[in-house]
C-alpha cells in the first residue's frame, strides 16, 4: 500500500488538549476502553466463524495486555477481525460528531471522562489521555488484505502505511507520556484489570506464571519436569451471572460472593435475575448481614454492561434502599460509557428499577410464606433493608406490608395485621385510638417495660437507625393507629382510658408537694406535675413528650427540616406519684429533711433513666448512705 499523510476529520484542533488535561483525572480508564475494544474484536470475530462466514482457523483468540517499562509502551494486543486502511479511515480518523461547536457546546456540559467519551466515540481517543504517541498495526480477517499500520502523536496529523503484522488481529502501542509513566508498573495495571476487566467475556492475558510440567524420564525411569512459562489469565470469563440457576449451587454463589467481597460475613440469601424483554438484564443481588450498621453497607452493588465492570455506584439504577444489597448487575441495554444525567433519563433504566424492586419483594415474600421460622430468625439482619424499603418505596411497602414484622421485648414477632389484632382489646384509648408502645433501649426502660407489662400491654422493640421514620410511616399508613415510647409519660397516661384515677392530696398538699420537688430540682426544664397513679408506682417518675422526643431523634439523625428541634433544650416532665407513700411521708416533714427527701425521689427517678451522672451521682450515694 501506499504510504498516506493527512489531516484527523474532527473538525477543532481543541480535541487533543481536552482529552489530555481535562480527562486527566478519570485517566486509568483508557485500558478499560481499549481491552473492551480488542474484546469487542475477538467476539465479532468469534461470531463470524459460527455464521460460517470466516473459514479459517480461528486458534488462540486471547487478548493480551502487556508492558515494556525499557520502552514506556504498553501494548493491547488480540486476534480478533482487524482493520484495513480503509476501516483505519473510517473508524479512526472521524471522530463520531459533527463539527466544533457542538463538541465545545456539549463538553462544557460534561461532568466526567465517561460522559464525554460516551457522547462523542471517544473510546479509542482516550489512549492519548496517556500517550504522547498511538501505533496501531492490524490486519483484517478478510482475504488478501494487507496489514496496515497508523502512527499519530496527539497532533490532528496521522500517518498511514503498510504494517507487518502477519497474522489476523491488532495490536495498539501506546507510547507513555512523561505524566503518565506510573502506568508502567505492573501492580498499577494489574489494579486497573482487576477493576474492570476481572469478568471480561474474551481471556485477559496479561503478563506469565511459572509451572512445571513432566519432560520425559530420568535414568531410574521416574518422571523428570521442567519449569515452563504460561500466559497469566487474569478474569473469570463465565461469571455465575451469565448462567442459568439450576446449573448452580449454593457453594457456587457463596464462592462467587467472597470473590466479590474478601473477608465478609457470608450472605443470607440471594436473588438471580434474569430477564431479557423488554429489556436484558442479569445479575445477581445478595442479602448481607445488615444488623443496625446503615452506612458502611452502601455502594456494593457492582454495575456491568457486556461484562465490562461500568461503577459500583447505582444509585439511578436500583431504589435507594435497594443500596443497602451487595452483588452484580449486567445489562446491555445501559451503555458502557454511561453518564448520571442519561441514567437519570433513560427509560430503561426506570424499568430495571421497577423490576429489581418488585423481584426482591418477590423473594422476600415468598421466604415468609415458606419458611417462616428461617425468615423470623434472619429478620433481626433483614428487618433494617425491609423496613427502609417500605418507607422508602410505595410500590415495595404495598408487597411487603405482608412481610414486615414487629418485634416486641419477648421476642415474638407479628405481622402488622396480626399485631393489631393481638393488642386492639388492651391498648386503645378512650378516643378509640390504637396505641403501639415501644422502647428503644430495654435495658435502660426495663422499669417502664415492667410497669406497662403489669397493665397487660405489650411493648415493642424498636431501635434500628430508622424506626422513627418507620413509625411515623406506619401512623400514616395504618388506621387510628399512634406509636409512644414507654416512657414517654406515666404508664396510666400512655393510654388514656375513660375512667383516669385521682389523687387523695388536697389542692394546698398538691402545692407544697410541687413546690418542694421544684425547688429541690431548681431546673426550670423539669415541669413537676402531681399526678394521681397507684400506690405501686414509684415515686417519681421522668419521661420526655413522645412528639418532642421523636422530633429530636430524628435531628440527631440527619431529618430534612428537624434541625430546628435538635437545637431545642432538653424538657422534660416529672410526674410525682400523689399516692405513693413517700410522697405521705414528704408531706410530713418541712425544712432540709422535707427537700433532702425530695431530692432523692427526683434521683432516684434520674437514676432508672440513666441520667443521673457526675457530681449529681456522687452526691446521691453520700446522701443515700446518710439515710440509711
Amino acid at each position: 500500500m501506499v504510504q498516506e499523510k493527512g489531516t484527523i476529520s474532527i473538525h477543532t484542533e481543541n480535541i487533543f488538549p481536552i482529552i489530555k488535561k481535562f480527562l486527566y483525572s478519570d485517566n486509568e480508564i483508557f485500558l478499560r476502553e481499549l481491552v473492551s475494544n480488542a474484546v469487542d474484536a475477538t467476539q465479532k470475530m468469534k461470531r463470524l466463524a459460527t455464521l460460517g462466514k470466516y473459514n479459517g482457523e480461528l486458534g488462540e483468540t486471547n487478548v493480551r495486555v502487556s508492558v515494556d517499562a525499557h520502552a514506556k509502551t504498553i501494548t493491547i494486543s488480540d486476534r480478533g477481525i482487524g482493520m484495513t486502511a480503509e476501516e483505519i479511515k473510517k473508524y479512526i480518523n472521524q471522530i463520531a460528531f459533527s463539527g466544533a461547536t457542538e463538541f465545545m457546546e456539549k463538553f462544557k456540559e460534561a461532568k466526567d471522562a465517561n460522559e464525554i467519551i460516551g457522547r462523542f466515540g471517544l473510546g479509542f481517543y482516550s489512549a492519548f489521555m496517556v500517550a504522547e504517541k498511538v501505533e496501531i498495526n492490524t490486519l483484517s480477517y478478510q482475504d488478501s488484505a494487507e496489514p496496515a499500520r497508523w502512527i499519530c502523536d496527539g497532533s490532528t496529523e496521522f500517518e498511514l502505511a503498510e504494517g507487518d503484522r502477519t497474522e489476523r488481529g491488532t495490536d495498539v502501542i501506546l507510547y507513555l507520556n512523561a505524566e503518565s509513566e506510573e502506568f508502567l508498573e505492573r501492580s498499577r495495571l494489574q489494579q486497573i484489570l482487576d477493576k474492570y476487566a476481572k469478568f471480561l467475556p474474551v481471556p485477559i492475558e496479561f503478563g506469565t506464571r511459572t509451572d512445571t510440567e513432566e519432560d520425559g524420564e530420568d535414568e531410574k525411569g521416574e518422571p523428570k519436569y521442567k519449569s515452563v512459562e504460561i500466559p497469566n489469565i487474569i478474569n473469570n470469563t463465565t461469571p455465575i451471572w451469565t448462567k442459568a440457576p439450576n446449573e448452580l449451587t449454593d457453594e457456587d454463589y457463596l464462592k462467587f460472593y467472597s470473590e466479590l467481597y474478601p473477608m465478609s460475613e457470608e450472605p443470607l440469601f440471594w436473588i438471580h435475575l434474569n430477564v431479557d424483554y423488554p429489556f436484558n438484564l442479569t445479575g445477581v443481588l445478595y442479602f448481607p448481614k445488615l444488623k443496625n450498621d446503615f452506612e458502611v453497607q452502601r455502594n456494593k452493588i457492582k454495575l456491568f454492561s457486556r461484562q465490562v465492570f461500568i461503577t459500583d455506584e447505582v444509585k439511578d439504577i436500583v431504589p435507594e434502599f435497594l443500596m443497602l444489597l451487595h452483588g452484580v448487575i449486567d445489562s446491555p441495554d445501559i451503555p458502557l460509557n454511561v453518564s448520571r444525567s442519561f441514567l437519570q433519563a433513560d427509560s430503561n433504566v426506570k424499568k430495571i428499577n421497577s423490576y429489581i424492586t418488585r423481584k426482591v419483594a418477590d423473594k422476600l415474600g415468598d421466604l415468609f410464606r415458606k419458611d417462616r421460622k428461617s425468615y423470623e430468625e434472619k429478620w433481626s439482619d433483614i428487618g433494617l433493608f425491609v423496613k427502609y424499603g417500605a418507607l422508602s418505596e410505595e410500590k415495595f411497602y404495598e408487597k411487603g406490608k405482608d412481610f414486615v414484622l414487629l418485634t416486641n421485648t419477648k421476642k415474638e414477632h407479628y405481622t402488622l395485621d396480626e399485631y393489631n389484632a393481638k393488642v386492639k382489646d388492651f391498648q386503645t384509648d378512650k378516643d378509640g385510638r390504637l396505641i403501639y408502645l415501644y422502647t428503644n433501649d430495654a435495658e435502660r426502660q426495663d422499669s417502664y417495660i415492667q410497669a406497662a407489662n403489669k397493665r397487660d400491654y405489650d411493648v415493642l422493640i424498636m431501635n434500628s437507625p430508622i424506626d422513627n421514620h418507620f413509625m411515623q410511616h406506619l401512623e400514616m399508613k395504618l388506621d387510628k393507629v399512634s406509636f409512644k415510647r414507654v416512657d414517654a409519660d406515666v404508664v396510666d397516661k400512655l393510654i388514656t382510658k375513660e375512667s383516669e384515677a385521682k389523687h387523695a392530696l388536697s389542692e394546698e398538699e398538691t402545692n407544697t408537694v410541687r413546690e418542694a420537688f421544684e425547688k429541690a430540682i431548681g431546673n426550670p426544664a423539669m415541669k413537676v406535675e402531681v399526678e394521681a397513679l397507684t400506690e405501686t408506682e414509684m415515686p417519681v417518675t421522668i419521661t420526655m413528650e413522645e412528639w418532642m422526643r421523636r422530633m429530636k431523634d430524628m435531628a440527631r439523625l440527619g431529618g430534612g427540616g428537624m434541625q430546628f428541634y435538635g437545637s431545642l433544650p432538653d424538657s422534660y416532665k416529672v410526674s410525682v406519684n400523689g399516692n405513693h407513700k413517700l410522697i405521705s411521708r414528704i408531706l410530713s416533714t418541712s425544712g432540709d429533711e422535707q427537700a433532702q427527701l425530695a431530692k432523692q425521689a427526683f434521683d432516684l427517678a434520674l437514676l432508672s433513666q440513666g441520667m443521673l451522672k457526675g457530681a449529681d451521682l456522687t452526691a446521691f450515694v453520700e446522701r443515700s448512705v446518710n439515710l440509711i
